[in-house]
């Protein structure tokens, strides 16, 4: 301990000496889990000083609540701390209301069984961002504590990079913009996300550009973007899209109106039923090494087919 550490906070002497997350340790010292010169301490208040011979425990992570299934993952990167998925459209994130399985999480938890050292004491991956059900693309998790502590904050300092392939009714006036809101639960309905006033909800900026129009003339049919994220808020892409009229083809919550007739032929011929969103690109910095990645798929069947008889108008 150095002369300057003398007086901090046990959690937060512990959090700079340790792999641990401050919110894991405070519950660890509240758990009896740290004696300071002998003694038990329970409260993360509790002031250290030089010479203060310090122990803390680390009991063994608890079975995960969330059972291991054997569903199939397309596993794009995987070592010891993290792993990249393309998730398909259709698979949940995690177990949640009326999703009791089924999920990344529980694929995760028999994909990985073994090497995960628990988030929170806890056996099981770290979320650190998410995909809607049915949106498509790639997706990092942690396997252990210290790089889920890592990745959020990427995540939440804006490094990260991220693409998306949408495509949207209608064609934006410009062809590349950039929108910046604030979004927060509706008050009307609870599922879904909003637009509000800057006091009343986070802010969300999602960069477009324009990569494809279908249909001819000024009032061309549909449009394939790329969107660039910013910051990475519920529903981002399919609110400030609707926002600016032009939602998401097959987005069952936000694509109020109706696309054009020839449009709405596509979507029957193709049988296409989900939001035509997909997670094309992610990129960090890997949280032990240092290194860059950044991993890319193409979108799914479904939406390639989409495009391709959108091509034909």
């Amino acid at each position: 301990m150095t002369e300057d550490q003398a007086g901090e906070r046990l959690d937060k002497w512990l959090a700079e000496v340790s792999v641990f997350s401050r919110s894991r340790l405070q519950a660890l010292i509240a758990e009896g889990q740290v004696t300071v010169a002998g003694q038990g301490v329970t409260t993360p208040k509790h002031k250290v000083q030089t010479g203060d011979e310090i122990v803390l425990i680390v009991p063994p992570v608890a079975p995960a609540n969330p059972m291991a299934q054997d569903i199939p993952l397309d596993v794009v990167f995987e070592d010891a701390h993290l792993i990249v998925i393309n998730k398909p459209a259709g698979l949940s994130m995690h177990p949640g209301a009326g999703q009791p399985d089924g999920t990344v999480v529980n694929a995760l938890l028999h994909h990985c069984a073994g090497s995960l050292s628990g988030i929170g004491g806890i056996e099981r991956p770290g979320i650190v961002h998410r995909l809607d059900k049915d949106t498509s693309g790639i997706v990092v998790c942690a396997k252990t504590d210290q790089a889920h502590q890592a990745l959020s904050a990427q995540f939440a300092a804006r490094t990260t990079k991220r693409l998306y392939h949408a495509v949207v009714r209608g064609v934006p006036k410009h062809d590349g913009g950039k929108i910046t809101t604030h979004l927060a639960r509706s008050r009307f309905n609870r599922q879904k996300m909003a637009v509000v006033s800057e006091a009343a909800g986070k802010l969300a900026i999602t960069n477009y550009d324009t990569q494809e129009v279908y249909g001819a003339g000024q009032n061309a049919d549909a449009a394939l973007l790329h969107c660039h994220l910013e910051t990475g808020r519920t529903h981002q892409i399919r609110v400030h899209m609707a926002h600016v009229g032009h939602p998401l083809l097959g987005d069952p919550v936000y694509g109020s109106g109706h696309p054009s007739c020839a449009v709405q032929q596509v979507l029957a011929q193709t049988g296409f039923a989900r939001q035509a969103l997909h997670a094309a690109r992610l990129g960090f910095v890997h949280p032990e090494s240092g290194k860059p990645l950044e991993f890319h798929r193409h979108p799914p069947q479904d939406m390639q087919d989409l495009i391709t008889a959108l091509q034909s108008l």
